[in-house]
């Protein structure tokens, strides 16, 4: 992740209920991933490793945001 960049949760509030709704119905397992293993734990291992949200739930903005 680009020094200049933070995370925060996708301003997009109805699509964020909707997100956790699913994680919630998935028992807290990432909705886009198929397995469920502790990888695809929401926040998932990948998203922990690349800072990169598969599903939306989290975004990239400006550090100055």
């Amino acid at each position: 992740m680009d020094r200049n960049m933070k995370i925060k949760l996708n301003p997009d509030k109805d699509f964020v209920a909707m997100l956790r709704g699913r994680i919630a119905a998935n028992n807290g397992y990432c909705p886009c991933r198929v397995e469920k293993t502790d990888d695809n734990k929401c926040p998932c291992l990948a998203f922990r490793t690349t800072k990169e949200c598969c599903c939306g739930l989290y975004v990239q903005v400006p550090a100055d945001d």
